[in-house]
């Protein structure tokens, strides 16, 4: 796991450049290695570990047949949370959380059968039951429940991990997953409150490629722990030892991969 990524790629994505230091939350001081131009510059060996404990922590989980839910609604990254949702089957939100989702799922239940009803209507040509004017705003209502929900259409249960870019704006995300128990993996910048969440990765998240760094290497420990859980199926359907239904892992304290972090500096 130490290979997962290295610090040059990492430096070359930017993921070293944190916010202004007047913006700083003094909570984030222990992963800040200095500063640069009134920029802090986080300390990266400290990205690789977070990156390395929440690779492996969603790897296991997912091969123990748990969901992740993907969450980062800032305009430079909602394709980029909506794209390594889909290569790893798991589901997001990129436009806007709506309150509830966690702790009131039975409400956003209700908003996907209606979602579901707009659009049986318009799949069976029932629109000329409708007045133009009624199924203009109809239509207009299903585009707005398809761009908030269709990320989460077919969660059917509560996650068992949330990725989150950026805690800071995704406050009620957090907050949500906080009351219902479920751990948080989380991309956080010099501003936010690490204490917050379960898994801290320091990084750069405005920048684009920063997030993706980061990102993909979260997705490709989501497949691998799917890849697992298909060949543990396979061989329980073929009459070998069935899979173990032992409930997803929680995650690994802090310093269990410390060690597992190259040394050097930005």
């Amino acid at each position: 796991m130490a290979s997962l990524v290295t610090l040059e790629e990492l430096i070359q994505a930017g993921v070293h450049f944190g916010h202004r230091c007047s913006r700083w939350n003094p909570k984030m001081s222990k992963y800040i290695y200095g500063k640069r131009n009134q920029i802090h510059i986080i300390d990266l060996r400290h990205t690789v570990r977070g990156l390395i404990r929440g690779s492996h922590f969603l790897e296991r989980l997912v091969q123990s047949g748990g969901e992740v839910l993907l969450v980062g609604t800032k305009p430079q990254v909602r394709t980029l949370v909506k794209a390594e949702a889909e290569r790893c089957g798991m589901h997001y939100v990129s436009e806007r959380w709506l309150g509830g989702t966690l702790t009131n799922h039975m409400t956003i239940r209700s908003r996907l059968d209606r979602l579901h009803e707009l659009e049986e209507i318009e799949r069976s040509g029932g629109t000329d039951r409708f007045t133009k004017k009624t199924w203009a705003q109809m239509s207009r209502e299903k585009k707005k429940l398809l761009r908030n929900l269709d990320g989460i259409r077919r969660m059917n249960k509560l996650p068992q991990a949330l990725i989150i870019i950026d805690p800071r704006r995704e406050e009620s995300a957090l907050q949500e997953a906080s009351k219902m128990g479920i751990p948080t993996v989380c991309v956080i910048d010099t501003d936010s409150d690490p204490g917050k969440v379960d898994i801290a990765i320091p990084a750069n998240d405005d920048a684009y490629r920063s997030v993706q760094v980061i990102l993909s290497r979260l997705v490709d420990g989501i497949r691998r722990g799917r890849q697992k859980l298909n060949v543990a199926s396979g061989v329980a359907k073929k009459g070998g030892s069935p899979k173990s239904s032992t409930p997803p892992p929680a995650p690994e304290p802090a310093s269990a991969t410390a060690g597992e972090a190259e040394t050097a500096t930005p």
